[in-house]
């Protein structure tokens, strides 16, 4: 016969002070891992939603990001009418000759900068994304110091706002309008004209990437395959998606380190519940005598104990995930190791790392309580009421 879960839940309320200390002592664990889970989901999301499945991305051979791949217009000019890559209603080539830098903002309201991602390109450049929305303002015009800034950046940069200048290259550019692209990297980058960027840093014939569109899916590691064997060409080419999966990296430091903190918590509270329900078996030692008594077996008191401290468990995951809530759809930055700058997203709170964290609390209970439900069940009838 086992014990009734009303038995558990009374005791739970009863000792009240001890039950919520022990709580939130497993609260403020679940919370750091809830914390880095939303934080390295956020930003895979960044990365795995950007790009189209049909884009190809075309750097020098030898060159790992677009930063530091220099890229010729010649080779574009060679590759842009390559078979395989698929043409618009004008039966131009659907090819975007591109330039990236990088620059320092300061974020609003403090000293720190941060480095971030200026991309200059054509208007062919803005077709290949598709989703992408003009939040504000307008496309900054060809042949003229206007840019546009990732909805991201207006979040954290003063200076990334409509109607303000930023200075780089050779002179001020005007901030002319403010871009979104659902939750990827592209909001946190500054775009503009490819040919007047590319004159302010001295890089009219030497750029960065070309960014193509196969005809189809079954094209598309065709068209990877020609370019890379292409001896002419010396070019790197893999899927656009696949270049900014690769970056999810950034986030291995971090998680490694929260998961590290997450785990050293997690043994405190796993002693925590452990402490706590020893006190319990010892001020419940006439309790248990009597529930063998009425007839209980050990193993319905082993249970019972186990339980106590799983439900404890189960609380403390419930306010954890209460006290890590209001981070999600923040938005903040980390700097990437493969472009050198910075990348914005959101803490991303799902239904998964939820219940992830119930686990992890339910797993710390089950730990901390085993031990002490299994001292429960041993004690004898006659020392346990004793004892009490």
């Amino acid at each position: 016969m086992a014990i009734p879960l009303s038995y558990n839940l009374r005791n739970l309320t009863v000792r009240r002070t001890t039950t919520l200390m022990t709580a939130l002592g497993i609260a403020l664990t679940v919370s750091v891992l809830l914390a880095v889970l939303a934080l390295v989901s956020g930003l895979q999301n960044a990365f795995q939603t950007t790009g189209h499945p049909l884009n190809v991305l075309v750097t020098r051979k030898g060159s790992n990001a677009e930063l530091n791949s220099n890229f010729q217009r010649t080779q574009y000019q060679d590759l842009k009418f390559k078979p395989g890559i698929a043409r618009d209603s004008k039966g131009e080539p659907m090819a975007s000759l591109e330039m990236v830098t990088v620059i320092v903002l300061e974020q609003a309201g403090s000293d720190e900068q941060s480095n971030i991602t200026v991309r200059g390109m054509t208007p062919v450049g803005l077709t290949l994304r598709d989703g992408l929305q003009l939040e504000s303002g307008r496309w900054f015009a060809p042949g003229r110091r206007e840019a546009v800034v990732g909805s991201s950046l207006t979040k954290r940069f003063g200076q990334a706002q409509i109607g303000r200048k930023m200075r780089f290259g050779r002179a001020e550019w005007d901030i002319v309008g403010v871009m979104k692209q659902g939750n990827s990297a592209t909001n946190s980058e500054i775009w503009a004209d490819l040919n007047q960027l590319s004159a302010d840093y001295d890089r009219v014939d030497v750029l960065s990437s070309a960014l193509v569109r196969a005809t189809d899916a079954a094209g598309v590691q065709a068209l990877i395959n020609d370019l890379k064997a292409d001896q002419r060409l010396n070019v790197d080419a893999l899927t656009e998606k696949s270049y900014y999966e690769q970056q999810t990296v950034s986030a291995l430091p971090v998680q490694f380190l929260g998961m590290f903190v997450a785990a050293v918590m997690a043994v405190g509270s796993c002693f925590a519940a452990m402490n706590t329900m020893y006190a319990s078996v010892a001020r419940r030692a006439r309790e248990v005598g009597t529930l063998r008594v009425l007839g209980f077996s050990k193993g319905s008191i082993l249970l019972s104990f186990f339980l106590e401290s799983i439900l404890l468990s189960v609380l403390g995951g419930v306010i954890g995930i209460l006290l890590v809530l209001p981070l999600n759809n923040i938005t903040t930055g980390i700097g990437s190791f493969v472009t050198f700058s910075e990348i914005a997203f959101n803490f991303r709170i799902t239904p998964m790392i939820m219940i992830a964290g119930v686990s992890f609390a339910v797993i710390m209970g089950a730990i901390g309580g085993i031990l002490p439900a299994g001292s429960a069940a041993r004690k004898e009838i006659l020392t346990a009421l004793r004892e009490g």
